[in-house]
């Protein structure tokens, strides 16, 4: 995955993009039934990691940078999170691990589609059959470009992503855009395990447990 530059940093870090998760978070998982051991690709900071880790039993949380995982990992310490630094192209976790699957506002940071592709086809392996996938992330911009100088950036088409869940081998269920952010939500088909059903995550629980 590709580094962030300084401004990046800053505004991943900054009040104003706290209040965006905050609001972002709950539409996402909307309706999701993310079940008791769940998956975050990417947490960066972890601001998504302090609303998840609210509302699930379990959560690990894979993050390719060194730093930004170790700080969380102290931050998270005597939680129910774990923080993995590892890249999730190629996650160190047995097939079917996780009951669901988490993604915030960081597959554009993965430096092509080939490996953007990869990345989706390692989150329908590790997953449960039945599990969910669910997710965010921001559309191509002149804001998202300015923010990106000297980043990574390539930037998802939503009109497109549907397609290239459905290759790594998921059902779609959902894909809403709505001003410069597009939400997805699919499910890696197969009888939904019984743990699974009795962990209900909505938007509305997520706003109670904040």
């Amino acid at each position: 995955m590709g580094s962030l530059n300084h401004l990046h940093h800053w505004l991943c870090r900054s009040g104003h993009w706290r209040k965006v998760i905050q609001e972002r978070v709950p539409w996402v998982l909307s309706g999701s039934n993310l079940g008791a051991d769940v998956l975050e690709l990417g947490p960066g900071p972890g601001f998504t990691t302090d609303l998840l880790k609210t509302a699930v039993q379990r959560l690990t949380a894979i993050e390719l940078d060194p730093q930004l995982a170790a700080c969380l990992r102290a931050r998270m310490a005597k939680s129910n999170v774990e923080v993995v630094t590892g890249d999730a192209t190629g996650m160190p976790f047995p097939d079917a691990r996780f009951s669901g699957g988490v993604s915030f506002t960081m597959l554009h940071h993965v430096p092509s589609p080939q490996l953007q592709d990869k990345l989706l086809r390692e989150v329908w392996r590790v997953l449960q059959p039945g599990a969910f996938f669910v997710g965010s992330d921001s559309m191509q911009s002149l804001f998202m470009r300015l923010i990106h100088i000297g980043d990574t950036l390539v930037p998802i088409d939503p009109d497109k992503f549907g397609t290239r869940l459905e290759a790594a081998g998921f059902e779609v269920l959902e894909i809403e855009k709505r001003a410069g952010v597009f939400r997805f939500q699919a499910r890696k088909p197969g009888q939904v395990m019984t743990e699974a059903n009795e962990h209900f995550i909505s938007g509305e629980s997520l706003h109670e447990a904040r």
